[in-house]
């Protein structure tokens, strides 16, 4: 079961940057990439309320873009989904 789903568009600088910190913790996750899907963005917005990009899912719940990821890993709330060695 994938814990961390990231939701991208291209072209999409902090989407590649969130992607980049993932990959930097071990942290595997599921990238849903909207950039020519519609109907997923406006699935989205009504889970997230959100139209911006990245947009991150922790454990199924709904934390934010890519500022709350880097909130999120400094406050060491990502250490849980690191892969064990």
């Amino acid at each position: 079961m994938t814990r961390v789903t990231v939701y991208t568009t291209e072209p999409c600088g902090y989407c590649r940057t969130a992607k980049a910190l993932l990959d930097r913790r071990g942290i595997p996750y599921e990238e849903i990439n909207l950039a020519k899907d519609a109907d997923g963005r406006a699935q989205l917005v009504a889970r997230t309320g959100m139209m911006t990009f990245p947009q991150v899912i922790l454990d199924g719940e709904a934390i934010g873009g890519f500022q709350e990821l880097v909130v999120a890993d400094r406050c060491g709330r990502l250490a849980d989904f690191r892969v064990a060695a």
